[in-house]
Order: structure tokens, then sequence, then C-alpha cells
């Protein structure tokens, strides 16, 4: 098992190329299902997720073909409707391959899904639509069955909460339903933009996009297509709170700033000197005071910026406050941080940080993806060593984060255990 040793505190200098994004990627992998024509994806991520995915549908019986960043996948030899819990159990997205395969072969079988331990996440909002659409779903032995006596239905759903995955796995569930579904109270994320717009390349009718109104006509076939996910704003703003912590000045690019709206706008009201492009922001050095941040559904501060932006205002002037609405455990990297010498008090799903910490190297371990994300920023403002362990958890969602940090300057190595 590996971990990362960084000795802080770390300077940061440069520029850093952001990957496409994997909360874009996963459920377009998923809507390859739905064709029977070959599909290329360029610049793919090298992520356990993705490549966990990929391994599905080669389960499934898709054809892969790695070229270089690129994957040129054949779903028209799809020839399995069960996605199985020896792969399924790490990783939250399998549950996108439901939709897909249901439409298309009428039945399916899909694990319960796993992933980081950071709540519920109930699916229920996926199958209680799924069932308006006209499926027959049963839960049994920790699978979902699914069936539908020939096409789904186009339906009116109005999802209950913004849901981004059942917004995704409905959108292409509705790809091969007859007549027209649409989907109130749609989730807003760029991630659901990308997939629609992924759709419509392969000839589905998608109206509606970047609204909470979402409506899908049904077609019968889809086409050939080659298509590039866009760049991840979670990575995005990892590196701009990483180069914040620090008071660096980083240029991150390859991605969409109008995605990191919210994120931005509070780093900006906290004192940030941060330049914003077309494709990229470059971070200056800063001296940054307290926040109040709520996390919310997009367009508001995502919940997986919010244990970056913990780290962050250990070092900020002032106390701030940080409150949770998206999950109910999500302040497992609370303890790992006051091990750094962090001072976090929590109560319920808010968290009192005390700024201007001085931070001290220590052994910590990662708990869930972000939360990893916020130990590296703490590990680079810290002085001495930091030893972080479990990183299987970053490798989930940072391409090339150690490399990437050392070509910035960053003082740390990834070793084998």
């Amino acid at each position: 098992m590996d971990k990362i040793i960084v000795n802080g505190p770390c300077t940061l200098e440069g520029s850093v190329r952001i990957s496409k994004a994997k909360n874009a990627y996963l459920p377009i992998l998923s809507a390859v299902l739905l064709s029977e024509k070959r599909i290329t994806l360029n610049e793919i991520p090298n992520l356990r997720d993705i490549n966990t995915m990929l391994t599905l549908l080669g389960n499934l019986g898709v054809g892969i073909e790695r070229k270089g960043s690129s994957v040129v996948l054949d779903p028209s030899t799809l020839n399995s409707h069960e996605a199985t819990y020896d792969l399924v159990k790490t990783m939250r997205a399998s549950i996108f391959t439901l939709g897909p395969i249901l439409t298309r072969l009428h039945k399916a079988k899909v694990s319960l899904p796993g992933g980081c331990a950071i709540g519920t996440r109930p699916i229920d909002l996926h199958l209680t639509n799924l069932e308006k659409m006209g499926a027959k779903i049963t839960l049994e032995g920790g699978y979902v069955y699914a069936e539908t006596d020939g096409p789904l239905k186009g339906a009116h759903l109005v999802l209950a909460f913004p849901s981004v995955g059942a917004t995704e796995n409905l959108m292409m569930a509705a790809v091969y339903a007859k007549g027209k579904t649409i989907i109130e109270n749609a989730a807003l994320e760029p991630e659901i933009d990308d997939l629609a717009n992924f759709l419509n390349a392969m000839g589905a009718k998608i109206s509606g996009i970047g609204t909470k109104k979402i409506e899908i006509e049904g077609v019968k076939s889809l086409n050939e297509v080659e298509y590039t996910a866009i760049g991840d704003r979670i990575e995005a703003a990892t590196y701009i709170m990483a180069a914040l912590a620090t008071k660096s000045n980083v240029r991150v690019e390859g991605f969409n700033p109008h995605h990191l709206e919210f994120v931005i706008d509070e780093l900006k009201r906290m004192g940030a000197d941060i330049e914003v492009g077309s494709d990229f922001v470059q971070v200056k050095k800063s001296e940054l005071e307290a926040c109040r941040i709520d996390t919310a559904p997009f367009p508001g501060f995502p919940t997986d910026v919010q244990a970056q932006m913990m780290a962050l205002v250990t070092q900020v002037k002032g106390s701030s406050i940080i409150t949770e609405h998206i999950f109910e455990n999500r302040f497992m990297h609370v303890p790992e941080l006051n091990r750094l010498g962090a001072s976090i008090e929590l109560k319920g799903n808010t968290a009192i940080v005390e700024g201007q910490r001085e931070l001290k190297g220590a052994p910590v371990m990662c708990t869930d993806l972000r939360a990893s994300a916020a130990l590296i920023i703490a590990a680079l403002a810290s002085s001495g060593e930091t030893e972080i362990s479990r990183i299987y958890h970053l490798d989930r969602g940072y391409d090339n984060l150690a490399n990437k940090l050392m070509s910035l300057g960053a003082k740390l190595e990834r070793v084998s255990e």
C-alpha cells in the first residue's frame, strides 16, 4: 500500500493542467452501453474509478481498445445485463449502468453500490422514477433487479431532491423510452450538461440542458461518436486552495472557471487575488480572512470542495464556520486535520475552524477521496514531515497528483509501504 510523504512548508510556483472530470466520464462511460456503434473517448484520466468502470464494461461484453489516453469502445458486443458486486463494491458510480442496461436490454441486475463512506446516499430516487417509466423493480441479496415488458415509457418525473445521480440515470434510461420524458427539479451540475451533450452527439434528443427541466424525446438508435469530457472542476478547486494555503503563485488551467464561479467568488470575498480567464485561473499570493460556508447543490458551494476549504481556512485570519448540508458523515477529515495542529470543533453538521494555526507534520490517514485532498493541502502548509497513508482514496479521483504537485515545487514523494 502506497503512502505520500510531504516535507513542508512548501511554496508552489508554475502552472498545472487539470485532467478531464471523473464525475463527467463515469456517467458517459455508462452511457456507452446505450449504443451499438463504436465510441471514442479522449483524454481519459488514469483513475481507479475510471479503470474499474472500464473493467465493468468489459465484463458486460463491451470491446475496449486503449490508444494512448483515448479509449475506443465497441458496445455492439454487449452480452450481459449484470453488474456484479465484486466490481462495483468500491464505486458509487456503478448505479449509472442501471438505466442504460435496462432501457437497451429490458432487464438489468446491478449490485447496490459502494464508494466513499460519507453517508447513505440512497438510490430511491433512481428506482421510484424508473418504476414510473414502467420498470418492475425488486431488491434482493444486495442487488437491484429491474425488467420491463418492451421499451420504457416516457413519463413526467419530479425529483424530490435535485440528485445528480438520479438525473443522469433517468436521462440515460429515457433515451430509448417511448415518447417524451420530462425530468423536473433536475440537478444543475456541469457534469449533467456534459452527459447530455454526449448523448446528443450520439443522436439522442435532449433539450433544456442547463435548466431544472430536462426533456428527452425517445429515439430508436444512436450514432458513432468521438467525444472529450470537460475539465475537472473539483480537481481545479483543490489546486487553487493548495496555492492559497501555501501563499503561492499558481496558474490552474484546462477547465471552465464558470463551473467554479461560486467558489471563486467566495475566495475573492475572503481576499484571494485570483485572475479568471476563459479556461484558467491565475492564483497569486494572498492574505485571506475567515468565511462562512454552507454546502449546496450546484450552483452553490460543492460538498466535494468542503474538506479542501476546511484545510485552507486553518491558515486564514479569524474563525470560519463550515456547514455540511449534503452528506451526514462528511467530517471524517476533522480528527486528522486536528492531528496536524488544526483547531476544529464540530457541532452537529457544522465545523468551527480557528484560523492562522501553525500546523506541524504528523502521521495521518485518508478516510475518503476529498478528505485525502484536504490532508495534502494541510501537509503542504505544515512544518516538518507529514506521512499520509491509505492514499488509494486519492487514486479514485486525482490523476497523477504527486507528480503534478512536484512539478509545482512541492517537496513530497510517493512511496510503497
